[in-house]
């Protein structure tokens, strides 16, 4: 496996690591609080939520692009977790937006710049 294709895989394991912490922390808050869980579940989010915040430090990339690269991920994993966790199947809109947040992260994060390189600090 080449250096670039070795950072590629590695990027996109942060992004979904970051995903399951924001989506997932996310989730147990709204169980405390929507549907009258423990306030230890809405703790234990929390913390989740706080974990998220460290994940994407660990990009190679410029904050900027992280995040706004993160903003697609997000958008596709929540979808997904819609689907899977929450049995809301998506809809025409659902698939055409992920999609278009896909071509997105693609252009804001992977795609190389002149004179730069891609995951440069």
């Amino acid at each position: 496996m080449g250096e670039q294709s070795k950072n590629v895989l590695i990027s996109v394991l942060l992004f979904f690591l970051a995903g399951l912490c924001e989506i997932g922390g996310g989730y147990l808050v709204w169980l405390w609080l929507r549907e009258n869980f423990s306030w230890m579940l809405g703790a234990v989010g929390g913390f989740v939520l706080f974990l998220y915040g460290i994940v994407p430090t660990f990009q190679k990339a410029h904050f900027h692009r992280v995040y706004a690269a993160y903003g697609g991920v997000f958008i596709v994993m929540s979808v997904f977790w819609g689907w899977l966790i929450d049995g809301v199947i998506p809809d025409n809109y659902d698939i055409i937006g992920t999609i278009i947040a896909v071509i997105g992260v693609l252009v804001i994060f992977y795609y190389p710049r002149k004179g730069e390189k891609i995951w440069s600090k």
